[in-house]
């Protein structure tokens, strides 16, 4: 079984760009299974990567097969991100200036199984916890109807796991966002909810 090795960058590193293009294929291909259905385009997501590449605050850990990159995790500050997902916090009260946002994280299949998963959440909480700023640290997932015809009949949520890493759902924190579903021919609002761990726990 091939070596794989794990580096993270902030935003701001010069090494990141010349990865970006192999991260963008990436996210495309991962996120096309359920339950993202993501039919995504490399202009799209030359646009999104440019919110981490443009934030000094941001993380970007790369997972590497010798020089492909086989899979990934980014974060950073909520008040970075897109007011979409700033408004659920402010309305419950959060302050997003306090709170780290975990985006994705994708990993090729045959890369499933060999200890990955855990160490994204490490790497992305152990950076919120060194930038000295947040209390909280939180993620998103979409959320599909049981009986979506693409569902597998095999898949299974993660949620047991994400509670695992100390995550708890909290159904009044959601939002929607929208993409184009790889059934469709138009993007739709997709609902999303939002999980979160205080950052004052035990790594």
């Amino acid at each position: 079984m091939s070596e794989i090795t794990i580096k993270r960058f902030t935003g701001h590193h010069p090494d990141l760009p010349a990865y970006l293009p192999d991260l963008a294929r990436l996210r495309i291909q991962v996120f096309r299974d359920f339950p993202y259905l993501y039919d995504g385009t490399v202009e799209y997501e030359e646009k999104y990567l440019k919110t981490y590449t443009d934030c000094a605050e941001s993380v970007i850990v790369l997972v590497l097969d010798g020089d492909q990159v086989v899979g990934a995790t980014t974060g950073l500050p909520m008040d970075a991100e897109t007011p979409e997902f700033q408004q659920p916090f402010v309305a419950q009260g959060y302050d997003p200036a306090k709170i780290f946002y975990c985006a994705e994280s994708v990993l090729l299949s045959e890369y499933r199984g060999r200890g990955v998963y855990p160490k994204f959440f490490a790497e992305r909480e152990g950076h919120a916890r060194a930038l000295g700023r947040f209390d909280l640290v939180t993620f998103c997932c979409v959320q599909r109807p049981e009986d979506h015809p693409l569902r597998p009949a095999d898949y299974v949520p993660l949620d047991r796991i994400w509670t695992r890493f100390g995550y708890v759902k909290h159904p009044e924190l959601h939002t929607t966002y929208s993409w184009k579903d790889v059934d469709t021919a138009e993007e739709t609002a997709k609902p999303m909810v939002f999980w979160l761990k205080s950052l004052q726990e035990t790594p």
